[in-house]
């Protein structure tokens, strides 16, 4: 009967003496080792033992001689073909009728399947592991209760969390009222009846982050079953970028209309203003002079004079003269434009100094001293027609540019954030389009335009300009 269960044993059962000298082999042994028993039968088990096994022998035979059981050791055996293999391992003493030890009994069990199976799983776990900590959305997984038991690093860029400040609290943490209030009820009701309201479906979504600003976010929701278990995988697109897209899509339509309609406006308000200002010319003529009425016909010129800029400033705004460019040197450019506006009353008390020095750029002469006037004009203006305003010209790598530091207040944050704005201004008069104006007339040229207050004070405006590319006849490039 005995023999009969060895022989039936799915486990490997070999019998050996003390020394290790193989003395019986069931079927199983054959099937694992590939050795028959008339083959092995006789030999030392070491036939079976890899190289760097071998002190492991020696330890399993002094156990056994000590009369000490060795219990499921996962080691490595080697087969008849060389191939080495992982087995478990149960080596026990052998007793005689009076208790002395004559031999061992070791049953090994293949565990090279059950190895190949675990390191699949785990190669396989790392795999998505590495799919899920690095995707660029958000990915978390919450339980049946609501409650975050994975919280992925886009995620935590996302809501401004480290993982472990999330893990195991409330998924409604990351979302505003009333929807905090009411996700547990949500959960609840889809468990119970299994009607999807998002999940499978997606869908818009306001978060919350860290920093207790709403943010939009597609919400896309999976299901899966661990164990008999629920659990709910959300994926998280930050919406943001897009947001901020269709907005700027909308504000460059709006605007257009607006251009537009201002070049409309413009044209058609011209010309009678012309004919208007020339009749209250004629009239004033004709009065006596330094009479009050006098005085009122030259305040209307120069309310007319003040509509027809606006009206210039819209026309420019609505249609920028196409530039002629030309190669420029913008030291000269400058000081010929700061010596024309000495003679401008709001400068008298201002102190522009002009420093360092550019390589020629290419760029429309008469647009970009448009540009430097109305910069130069805001700063006096900025520091009430006192103060000094520093012009320094240097090169970067690919652009000639232009700093302006005035010694004025400088400007707040949420001023500056809408400078470019068009018919924004802080002024009592003017109409806000001209840095708007300034920056299109730049980016028409290649050129940018950007404002910063520095940490020592003012106002610092930096323009810049393409270096310009001549010819190998030093002739600056077509129009």
């Amino acid at each position: 009967m005995l023999a009969a269960i060895v022989e039936s044993s799915d486990d490997a059962i070999i019998g050996k003496t003390v020394d290790g000298v193989i003395v019986t082999w069931n079927r199983a042994a054959e099937s694992l080792y590939g050795y028959s028993a008339d083959e092995v039968r006789g030999q030392s088990i070491r036939r079976l033992v890899p190289d760097d096994r071998l002190d492991e022998l020696r330890h399993i035979l002094d156990s056994v001689q000590a009369g000490r059981r060795v219990v499921a050791l996962e080691t490595r055996r080697r087969t008849k073909a060389g191939h080495e293999i992982d087995v478990s391992l149960t080596v026990s003493p052998v007793r005689d009728a009076t208790g002395g030890i004559v031999g061992a009994a070791t049953i090994a069990r293949d565990l090279t399947s059950q190895k190949r199976d675990a390191t699949t799983i785990r190669h396989g776990e790392a795999r998505w592991q590495a799919i899920v900590e690095s995707a660029i959305d958000g990915i978390l997984v919450i339980d049946e209760k609501g409650v975050i038991e994975g919280f992925n690093p886009a995620a935590e860029r996302l809501f401004g969390y480290a993982e472990h400040e999330v893990l195991g609290r409330n998924v409604s943490m990351l979302m505003p009222s009333p929807d905090r209030e009411r996700h547990d009820g949500y959960l609840a009701r889809y468990l119970a009846s299994h009607e999807p309201h998002i999940i499978g479906i997606g869908r818009q979504v306001q978060a919350l982050g860290r920093d207790g600003l709403l943010f939009p976010v597609h919400l896309s929701v999976g299901e899966m079953n661990i164990d008999g278990t629920k659990k709910f995988v959300g994926m998280l697109h930050d919406l943001r970028p897009r947001v901020k897209l269709e907005e700027r899509l909308r504000e460059q339509a709006a605007m257009a209309r607006l251009g537009e309609m201002a070049a409309v406006v413009a044209h058609e308000v011209k010309n009678p203003l012309a004919g208007i200002r020339g009749a209250v010319q004629v009239i004033g003529g004709r009065l006596p002079a330094g009479s009050r009425e006098a005085d009122v016909a030259t305040e209307i010129v120069a309310r007319i004079d003040s509509l027809n800029e606006l009206v210039k400033d819209l026309l420019v705004f609505a249609r920028p003269p196409q530039p002629h460019l030309a190669v420029v040197d913008l030291g000269e450019l400058i000081t010929g434009t700061v010596r024309f506006l000495e003679r401008d009353p709001l400068l008298h008390g201002v102190g522009v100094s002009v420093q360092g020095g550019a390589a020629p750029v290419t760029a429309d002469p008469e647009l970009v001293r448009v540009v430097l006037i109305n910069v130069i004009v805001n700063a006096a203006q900025a520091m009430a027609g006192k103060g000094s305003l520093r012009i320094t010209l240097e090169d970067s790598d690919t652009a000639a540019q232009v700093r302006m530091h005035d010694s004025g207040p400088g400007i707040s944050a949420e001023v500056r954030t809408r400078l470019f704005t068009p018919f924004f201004t802080t002024k009592s008069r003017g109409t806000g389009l001209g840095l708007s104006t300034a920056r299109n007339l730049l980016a028409a040229q290649r050129g940018t335009i950007a404002v910063d207050c520095p940490v020592e004070g003012g106002t610092v405006v930096t323009l810049t300009l393409p270096f310009a590319h001549l010819s190998p006849s030093g002739a600056p490039p077509a129009d």
